[in-house]
């Protein structure tokens, strides 16, 4: 008998229009590669009926509440706005939000206050808190130790700093997640941080359509291939795909707290 594999993918955008024209036949692919479930994750309001719609039709799909730090909005969300939102049945997260300093679009006082308000609805609501933390480390840790992210819990998403970073963040609570990104050529320091993390702290995504793994970069990304994400992190830390898959499945389950 066949050992089936389930993978799960922490983190990806499946609503975007990227998807419009083929979102089934993605849903198809991820069935083929043995993707059970997914968070669809959200970067602003706006967005939020159409994870609600997404999910009412799936039994495998939640979503997150949030606004990504680079995001601009006419109307900062408020911690009452995010709580109320987060309510739904099928929300399991509140994010993604955080510092972002390489695009920096969003002036730093205003995503720090940002991010502050997430942590703040995400322990108000007992759901752990989905963390952009891009050229910023130095601040993002700094919130989330001030704003007692341990309440809650976390993921240090498409995580690309260095240990010392995810050591910080683990000491919190948090789990670490890798996208594609960790199986690019140039990026072996974050290789050598992935083999590391605790296998109870682990986790995958796709960040899709973003950041599609080797051996498919610069194709549009999708679900389904976080597989290559599980199959790159197994070899790493010298363990079958399936052990990994497993390994990073069970996390996911109770990070997001799901059945």
């Amino acid at each position: 008998m066949q050992f089936k594999m389930e993978l799960f993918d922490s983190h990806c955008h499946i609503d975007f229009s990227h998807f419009d024209d083929d979102r089934e036949a993605v849903f198809e692919r991820m069935k083929e590669h043995e993707v059970t479930r997914i968070v669809a994750v959200a970067v602003e309001l706006e967005q939020i009926p159409r994870l609600e719609a997404l999910v009412a039709e799936r039994h495998n799909v939640w979503f997150s509440v949030g606004v990504h730090p680079n995001h601009e909005v006419s109307c900062e969300p408020d911690v009452d706005t995010l709580v109320r939102l987060a309510g739904h049945a099928r929300c399991v997260a509140i994010g993604e939000t955080g510092v972002d300093m390489f695009h920096n679009q969003v002036a730093p006082a205003i995503q720090e206050a940002r991010f502050r308000s997430h942590i703040q609805a995400a322990q108000q609501v007992k759901k752990p808190v989905i963390v952009h933390m891009r050229e910023a480390d130095e601040l993002a840790l700094k919130v989330l130790a001030e704003e007692n992210v341990s309440a809650c819990g976390g993921i240090m998403h498409c995580f690309s700093s260095d240990m010392s970073a995810a050591e910080q963040a683990l000491a919190m609570g948090m789990f670490i997640s890798f996208s594609g990104n960790v199986s690019f050529k140039r990026n072996d320091a974050l290789r050598e941080v992935a083999k590391q993390i605790p296998t109870d702290r682990l986790l995958i995504e796709t960040d899709s359509p973003y950041l599609a793994p080797v051996p498919l970069r610069g194709k549009r990304n999708e679900p389904a291939y976080v597989r290559h994400v599980a199959a790159c992190l197994a070899e790493l830390r010298g363990v079958s795909l399936s052990t990994l898959a497993e390994q990073t499945t069970a996390n996911a389950m109770a990070c997001f707290n799901v059945g």
